[in-house]
């Protein structure tokens, strides 16, 4: 989120408020496990309902605000300073988040559980998103194309109204 704005780069600073969404909802995920753990049979309890609402309500607000991000830089035709943070974030971001992916997965897999195989779905999407900041920030590096920043926090608005969206799915139960 620093480096997001201190080079005025709205996907790089939306993907860092983003990944401090995923912590918050990890905490939640953590929460759940040791819950299903200590009694397989439970139902959610109040924190995590509390944790998914928040976790969704930060997703949506995420979204308006990099919307009126992307109205205020077309209108002042705003361009970031350079994205070259966004570039070098995002490839690792690519390479650290595919291999808890797949790492979730396999201990997913190997302890028969649904909520980890679940969350290594939730990290696949942060790939997609380190994907969309990769493509957009390079574009700009590259060629300086005015608008390529505003198409990937337009990509960051898709992934993140889609997050906000299943976590309030869960708080009603549908999984």
């Amino acid at each position: 989120m620093v480096l997001g704005y201190a080079d005025e780069t709205l996907s790089l600073f939306g993907f860092g408020a983003d990944s401090f969404i995923e912590v918050m909802s990890g905490i939640g995920i953590a929460v759940m496990i040791l819950r299903i753990k200590s009694n397989p049979g439970s139902s959610k309890g109040s924190f995590e309902k509390t944790a998914l609402k928040i976790t969704g309500t930060a997703f949506y607000l995420l979204s308006a605000g990099l919307l009126a991000g992307i109205v205020i830089n077309l209108i002042t035709g705003h361009k970031p300073e350079t994205t070259l943070w966004g570039v070098v974030i995002s490839l690792v971001s690519i390479a650290v988040m595919t291999w808890l992916m797949n790492a979730k997965k396999r201990i997913g897999k190997k302890l028969n559980s649904e909520p980890i195989i679940a969350d290594a779905n939730c990290t696949k999407i942060c790939v997609y998103m380190s994907l969309v900041l990769l493509v957009s920030s390079l574009v700009y590096e590259l060629t300086g194309f005015a608008y390529a920043d505003i198409i990937g926090a337009a990509g960051l608005i898709y992934f993140s109204v889609s997050e906000g969206r299943e976590a309030f799915e869960k708080v009603k139960g549908k999984e």
